[in-house]
């Protein structure tokens, strides 16, 4: 199966843009722009969600929202500086069943193939709190 691509311009100041079939966003250095890391983030957020959703929906679950912040450390010696550590916290609002959405939440970490690609590299951790 092929993936759609991405394609990057840039200057010589690191200012870009990404662009995807169905978007595009500044990327780099400066005011307005997603950095790589940011970029990262974004996309293990969006790779967890949408595996979390998949179960949660399979499971007929419901809430009214979620907010997922990925946050994380690098290793700060040497030439390469690989992610160290990663935290995704999640907060459900209005949830139908807690323990079952958790564990939706615990089952998304395990299918989301972004999330088992860093995974490989730096220690991750999910909380997941509710309202």
């Amino acid at each position: 199966m092929a993936l759609d691509k991405t394609i990057s311009t840039w200057n010589m100041d690191f200012e870009g843009e990404l662009s995807s079939p169905s978007a595009a966003i500044d990327v780099g250095g400066g005011e307005g722009r997603m950095e790589s890391y940011h970029l990262l983030f974004g996309a293990l957020s969006s790779c967890f969600y949408a595996t979390f959703l998949s179960i949660a929906k399979k499971k007929r679950l419901s809430f009214d929202k979620a907010t997922v912040e990925v946050s994380g450390e690098k290793v700060t010696e040497g030439d390469v500086r690989p992610l160290k550590f990663v935290c995704i916290d999640m907060t459900i609002e209005n949830p139908s069943n807690e323990k079952g959405l958790k564990r939706s939440a615990e089952l998304g970490t395990k299918f989301c193939s972004i999330h088992h690609t860093i995974e490989q590299i730096a220690e991750m951790e999910l909380n997941v709190s509710f309202k």
